[in-house]
Parts: structure tokens; C-alpha cells; sequence
């Protein structure tokens, strides 16, 4: 299987965090949501991966390419979006596209006007102008115009209503539809990821949670609910996280530690319940 995105060991240090040996790996033809706590190190491993920030350890490759050594190659196979756009505001759509075609070989001007009409985007409208996911669509309508091979997309739906959220989650699904196409988007929504997504890589506070398949990490782990008179202290040893109310709790659990509490109610958990839990070990609601 081809990996059009491969880190390894990677680390960075700042004055109040580190990011530890982060290693994953993207696949060819498939969608990764990159997720964990505010402040878990998302943004800082996408800025690595896009060298706008220097390493202090191990490896990143991009479609077999070192992303320091071929930089210039590796990003003209990039397609970048941040969560806020990186236009002129006085830029209109077209000169935006314009602007950006010099730095890309590959750039077709007939696909960009065909992707403006797609995304209903007039070419002599400002930036400024459009809304947010407007804005987004344009960066996303640069990036197809060059067949940009990886794209990468910064907290992509922050912002968005639920009408632009699904439009762009459509949008990459059809990106990826012919296997030679990949992306990697960091989100806090995870709700997007479990329509989304095919894998998922959990940073937690600078360290590698879990790398692998989005199913595989829904299926490692359950919710259990019952009274309060029901946690008992061997459930609390094998909860990764608890949270407690006047009337009762709910506990995360892996999956192979659920057969001691059968009697008690079982149920699926959601990645959004997932990161909540192993980010704190027991919260009291009151």
C-alpha cells in the first residue's frame, strides 16, 4: 500500500509543551482525521509537516519525498487549508486564482474557472465578500486546479453551519472517490470524522493516543451506565475515564474489560465520548 504520508518520531519542543514521537502514516486514496484536546498539538504537527515550523526530531515524508530536503516537490503535491483564508481581502476569486498559478506546474486555468462555477463562486466577486465557506471552497477550488495529490485542512469546519459542513464533507469524499487522492484534516467536530473519515490519529497533550482505522478505535473501547450504587471500585479500576452524576454515572471502558459488568447497560462509544473521557479521569456533576 503507498503512503502518501508517513511521520516518524516526530517531536518538537516549546517553552510549555511537547510533542513526542508522533508516527502515523496515510494512506493512498483515504481520509484521517487528526484529532485531541485544544492545545494537544494538532496545528503544531500539521505546521511541522508543512515546514512552516523546524523539528526537533524525526522524519516526515510526502508522497515518498522528504518534506525538507524536496520541499519545493513535495508541496507542489499539497493542497493546504486553514481555517481562516490565506487571500488579500481585496483580491477578487479570479485573481486570487491568478495570484497562486505561478507556483504550481501543473496548474489548469479551464479546471479552476470549472471548480468556481462548481462551488458557485463569481470570479469578479472579492474575498472578502464571501463567507467563510465560500472562502474555504476557494482555497479547496486552488487546490483541485493543480491536482493537488494530499490535501490538508486545518480545523476545516470551525466556523461553518451545518449546511457548509456537509457540502465540504461531500466535496472530499468525491476528492478521494478515485483511490489517487488523500487528506488529512484536524477537527475538534467529530461528528464530521465518523462520516468522514477511514482513519483516525488522536494526539492527547503532545503524546500519540492511537493511530489506525477509525472503526478499530470506536470498537476499543464502551460506555457503561448504571446507579451510583453500581460503580464499584473494580469498575473505577478498569474505567479509562468516569464521570459521575447525583443519579448515576458513565464510565468508558475497554472493550475486553465489559464482560465483568454485563448486568449493567452497555453501549457503543462515540469518538466525540472517547476524547472526552481519556482527556480526564473522573468528572462530578453536581
Amino acid at each position: 500500500m503507498t503512503n502518501y504520508l508517513e511521520v516518524k518520531n516526530l517531536s518538537k519542543s516549546f517553552d510549555h509543551f511537547q510533542l513526542h514521537n508522533i508516527t502515523f502514516t496515510l494512506p493512498k486514496g483515504y481520509i484521517m482525521g487528526l484529532i485531541g484536546p485544544n492545545g494537544s498539538g494538532k496545528t503544531t504537527t500539521i505546521k511541522l509537516i508543512l515546514n512552516m515550523l523546524k523539528r526537533d526530531g524525526g522524519e516526515i515524508k510526502i508522497i515518498g519525498m522528504d518534506n525538507i530536503a524536496d520541499e519545493q516537490k513535495a508541496k507542489a503535491q499539497l493542497g493546504v487549508v486553514f481555517d481562516t483564508n490565506y487571500f488579500s481581502d481585496e483580491w477578487k476569486a479570479a485573481e486570487a486564482g491568478k495570484s497562486i498559478s505561478a507556483f504550481y506546474p501543473n496548474w489548469n486555468p479551464e479546471r479552476f474557472a470549472k471548480m468556481l462555477r462548481k462551488f458557485h463562486i463569481a470570479p469578479e466577486k472579492k474575498v472578502k465578500e464571501l463567507s467563510k465557506g465560500m472562502q474555504m471552497k476557494l482555497m479547496l477550488a486552488c487546490a483541485f486546479s493543480y491536482d493537488a495529490k494530499l490535501l490538508i485542512l486545518d480545523e476545516p469546519t470551525s466556523g461553518l453551519d451545518p449546511v457548509s459542513r456537509d457540502e465540504l464533507l461531500q466535496i472530499l469524499s468525491e476528492y478521494i472517490e478515485d483511490g489517487e487522492h488523500s487528506v488529512l484534516f484536524s477537527t475538534h467536530i467529530t461528528g464530521d470524522l465518523e462520516r468522514a473519515a477511514d482513519y483516525i490519529t488522536y494526539i492527547s497533550y503532545g503524546e500519540l493516543f492511537f493511530s489506525g482505522s477509525k472503526d478499530e478505535f470506536v470498537d476499543m473501547f464502551r460506555i457503561i451506565k448504571g446507579g451510583i450504587k453500581e460503580l464499584s471500585a473494580n469498575l473505577r479500576s478498569k474505567a479509562v475515564g468516569v464521570r459521575t452524576f447525583p443519579t448515576g454515572f458513565e464510565a468508558l471502558v475497554k472493550a475486553e474489560d465489559t464482560g465483568a459488568f454485563a448486568a449493567l447497560d452497555i453501549e457503543p462509544a462515540s469518538i466525540d465520548e472517547i476524547v472526552v473521557f481519556t482527556s480526564r479521569k473522573e468528572e462530578a456533576y453536581e
